[in-house]
């Protein structure tokens, strides 16, 4: 059976589980962070604005949780340390779980919360780049979480009866019982100890039943598709792909193709955002908010857009006139980001690819570094405090705007119109993001830049996708073309589905040892078909299946009295000659007018014929894949009408 159990409700935060030939592979272990924007930020500074939010009451006065849900603007919010969506972890024993295999860093996230809670002592697949970005974007959430700890746990507003009489969107959140605080760093490095790196095209056995391999997705360095194979059967893994020209390996398409299976996850969130215009946006708006004296506020992660924006601005600054403007990378990584990104040259495109070797950095952010138009701090604290000055433009994170140095910004910035934030990530709502913020003055430009595929699919058998794909986008309810129409048509998924997987195939590859081979007289059926028979052990281990001779009895024991053999040897009896072939009617008819059976009834069935031999009393079926003869009480016209039938068929 070939199952799919799904963990995530995110279509871009995956986590499936594939029962596949005996194997459990885990795909992806996504970690839906955008339940943080139910919770209050977590300021770096004391907050007089954030205290002084008055606590939710329901309209009748019966719910009163003052020291758990604030309101801001309308908006109720939890005031405790932010909690995480974690994949569903009761759908099966996730310690069955073989292998995981992760496509990109941010697909990735939830991998303590599963390696070491749930009893899993399997091995996790990965490029080396996924590995690498994926641990400093851990370390920067450790950071951002374990700077301003938080005392109190609001738990009362979980209640089941009480969350359902709460405002939206905290009514309509699922499985906030499941919802967890952030891990700690030593949970981080237990869990990525887990992972086994693995390059581009390189073919993994697992238990000798399928082999996977990872392929370039075009989206992140190290992003990968994977290939889960075994020798009849293929399932194709797509997660966060893209076909634009960027700063990752192009996209491998061919080895896609022919899959049986495409499960396909992490498409883009903005299908109508062309990502050129949005980056053409960006530079405009940060231009014009610096000219007229303000700063620019760019919430973003610390790897992946960021270098696509930084070499756009590269472009832009003398242009525009910005060459004095000072611009502010902050993140507990940041130092550890821009400098891995210059040495993973063969993740890259060709063109960065080509710059190692001249020898120039692949970004040009080391350039913007060493004329100092670029500088990266770990936190406001220390040599930024010293060396801040304004106008500017800070990149720092969290996107959610939820915990991490953008909180402080915020509250710095947010009072005047002068300044403008812009969005850049697509992963949440900046309408939801904003929302604990309001009143806001500050300007806020969103130029969503998601460079992952739209709906392009490489024809295969059946697709797999979330049950959001084949819907047009709330937003756009009319836009059917930005919905999966396939024929077959798709099969959806939701958080907690279980899907069994069609497959066309239905075989296994045997091998056949050599000495058995050369023991096989076969015998042709047809012009260019021979068929041989073979009588053979079966021998299966590791998952792989061979046919060996079969043993020879070993000689009996010698009475010592009697010097006589105790036991005869078990006679092996020569097996029964298959036929093949089929009994034309018409000639049949006539061999059995030849031998005096005359009076014969013909009835046609689904089947084949059905003869009824009138004076004698006997039926014949004549089917495609059997003969019967029905004869009562006369073993002679039985044994006769046999070798009849016999004549018309070939004995192997």
């Amino acid at each position: 059976m070939k199952l799919l159990y799904c963990l995530s409700g995110h279509p871009t935060l995956p986590c499936n589980v594939l029962k596949f030939k005996s194997t459990t592979i885990m795909l992806d272990c996504g970690l839906d962070t955008t339940s943080v924007l139910n919770f209050l930020p977590l300021p770096l500074v004391h907050s007089p604005r954030l205290s002084k939010l008055p606590s939710w009451v329901s309209k009748d006065g019966s719910l009163n949780l003052e020291k758990e849900l604030k309101e801001c603007a309308g908006r109720v919010f939890v005031d405790s340390q932010p909690e995480f969506c974690l994949p569903e972890r009761e759908l099966l024993d996730l310690s069955t779980v073989d292998v995981i295999l992760v496509s990109n860093y941010h697909c990735m996230m939830a991998l303590p919360y599963i390696t070491e809670h749930t009893g899993f002592t399997g091995t996790v697949y990965a490029t080396e780049p996924t590995l690498t970005i994926g641990r400093l974007l851990m370390e920067e959430l450790v950071n951002f979480m374990e700077r301003v700890p938080k005392a109190q746990s609001a738990t009362c507003w979980k209640n089941k009866e009480i969350q359902r009489m709460l405002p939206g969107p905290l009514k309509d959140a699922v499985d906030v019982w499941a919802w967890k605080r952030s891990y700690s760093m030593p949970e981080v490095n237990s869990a990525l100890s887990k992972v086994q790196l693995v390059g581009y095209s390189q073919k993994v056995e697992l238990f000798g039943a399928v082999q996977v391999s990872p392929l370039s997705s075009g989206y992140s360095l190290g992003s990968s598709n994977w290939i889960i194979q075994s020798h009849h059967e293929k399932v194709s893994y797509v997660s966060g792909s893209s076909l634009l020209t960027t700063h990752p390996q192009p996209m491998d398409q061919s080895s896609l193709k022919n899959s049986d299976v495409l499960i396909l996850t992490g498409l883009t969130q903005m299908p109508t955002a062309n990502p050129d215009g949005m980056l053409g946006e960006f530079c405009s708006n940060l231009a014009m908010t610096i000219r007229a004296g303000g700063n620019v506020l760019v919430p973003c992660y610390p790897s992946g857009v960021i270098y696509d924006l930084l070499e756009c601005l590269y472009q832009f600054i003398e242009s525009a006139n910005l060459g004095t403007t000072p611009f502010y990378f902050i993140s507990p990584v940041a130092n550890s980001s821009l400098e891995f990104s210059q040495i993973f040259a063969e993740w890259l495109c060709h063109n960065k690819q080509s710059k190692v070797y001249l020898p120039e950095p692949p970004f040009p952010h080391a350039e913007l570094i060493q004329t100092n138009k670029l500088k990266h701090y770990s936190s406001i604290h220390g040599d930024f405090s010293i060396e801040f000055r304004q106008p500017c433009v800070v990149f720092t994170g969290h996107p959610s705007l939820r915990f991490g140095d953008v909180v402080h910004f915020m509250e710095l910035w947010g009072k005047s119109s002068l300044n403008t934030i812009i969005f850049t990530e697509p992963d949440f709502s900046y309408l939801d993001a904003l929302a604990p913020y309001q009143p806001l003055a500050m300007k806020c430009v969103y130029c969503p830049i998601d460079t992952r595929m739209a709906h392009q699919v490489m024809k295969p058998v059946h697709v797999v996708c979330p049950e959001q794909y084949t819907q047009p986008p709330l937003t756009q309810s009319h836009r059917s073309d930005l919905m999966l129409e396939l024929q077959p048509p798709p099969m959806p998924y939701r958080r907690c589905s279980v899907l069994s997987l069609p497959f066309r195939r239905r075989y296994e590859r045997v091998y056949i040892l050599p000495e058995l081979a050369n023991s096989l007289v076969p015998s042709e059926i047809k012009p260019g078909v021979s068929l041989a028979t073979v009588s053979a052990v079966l021998h299966s281990k590791d998952n792989k299946h061979t046919l060996q001779s079969v043993p020879k009895p070993p000689p009996a024991p010698l009475s010592k009295k009697r010097k006589r053999v105790l036991e005869e040897p078990p006679v092996l009896l020569a097996p029964k000659p298959l036929l093949s072939g089929a009994v034309p009617l018409e000639a049949f008819l006539a061999t059995l007018q030849k031998h005096g059976i005359t009076e014969v009834k013909v009835e046609e069935t689904a089947d084949g014929h059905i003869l009824h031999l009138q004076a004698e009393d006997t039926l014949i079926q004549l089917e495609e894949d059997g003969t019967h003869i029905v004869c009562d009480n006369n073993e002679p016209l039985r044994t006769t009408l046999r070798d009849l039938v016999l004549r018309f068929l070939q004995k192997l």
